[in-house]
């Protein structure tokens, strides 16, 4: 995103756009005139932006772990952007599986990197020629656990992880084709997410057997307990799409930016404090450790 982009009718793209911080994120840039495309899961939802939008947002149903699907949405929305591109891409579609690494299905764990990585990565391949052609932004929605795993949080914990390194990655090779790519870390926010991980935290809790619950189930209820007063008290969902794009528009781009007080506290520890230090940390905020 350049200068000359307040002359014309900015464009951008969500992942995840039906719901939480997506849905925030498309209200907003479309109130403030951007022409607005994103995914949803459900036709509900598609029609729901629609009416909240005036027309100004439009949603399609996309499964991003379906490259073809993402495919023909991208190609979909090129067409309609023509020779302008693409300027702005929001990278938030992104699933949370909770629970101890040793309970976890794998087929769990695989579909979460399926989601938070692998569909993340189909869907800017396949928008990165109408980036290039507009010179645009891809704004990735991380964690703060990406730089500060959670013990129980390990699958989201690990693929933001591996987000961050992506980020750098695609920063350094988009460079020569003026495609800036920013990292949101994200910490607790109030999107609609805490009641949705209350569930999925009861479904593990439910689905362990009488062995796991006798080596986890104490230490996981009261990671249960923090994470759910956490996600309770976290920044709202208005504040932190805000925040989002703030970073999306902020000139130059920055490399990382973190969204709400506690990501920013959190990321500054990880940079002063040692790993013992860090260890410690990370059970405190949990309920496992000495306060």
């Amino acid at each position: 995103m350049t200068d000359t982009d307040k002359n014309k009718q900015l464009s951008a793209a969500i992942t995840g756009a039906g719901s939480g911080l997506g849905r925030e994120v498309a209200l907003k840039l479309a109130a403030k005139g951007y022409r607005v495309f994103g995914t949803a899961l459900s036709t509900d939802d598609v029609t729901d932006l629609d009416k909240a939008t005036g027309g100004a947002a439009i949603l399609s149903v996309v499964d991003i772990t379906d490259e073809d699907a993402v495919g023909a949405w991208a190609d979909k929305v090129t067409e309609e952007l023509g020779r302008n591109g693409l300027d702005l891409l929001i990278s938030n579609a992104g699933i949370l599986t909770p629970g101890p690494l040793e309970v976890l299905p794998l087929a769990e764990v695989k579909h979460e990197f399926d989601v938070n990585v692998f569909g993340g990565l189909s869907v800017i391949n396949a928008f990165l020629p109408a980036l290039r052609a507009a010179r645009g932004r891809i704004v990735f929605i991380g964690a703060m656990t990406g730089r500060f795993p959670l013990p129980f949080n390990g699958p989201s914990s690990a693929s933001k992880a591996t987000l961050e390194a992506i980020a750098d990655i695609y920063r350094a090779e988009l460079k020569p084709f003026g495609v800036d790519v920013v990292m949101a870390q994200a910490g607790n926010m109030r999107t609609g997410g805490p009641a949705k991980t209350a569930a999925a935290l009861q479904r593990v809790a439910d689905a362990m057997t009488d062995e796991q619950r006798a080596l986890y189930g104490e230490a996981f209820g009261m990671f249960t307990d923090a994470l759910n007063s956490m996600q309770s008290s976290g920044l709202s969902a208005e504040a932190s799409a805000d925040r989002v794009i703030e970073l999306a528009e902020q000139m130059p781009a920055p490399i990382r930016g973190a969204v709400g007080e506690d990501a920013e506290e959190i990321l500054r520890l990880v940079r002063e404090k040692s790993d013992a230090e860090l260890d410690t940390l990370r059970l405190q905020l949990v309920g496992l450790g000495d306060n």
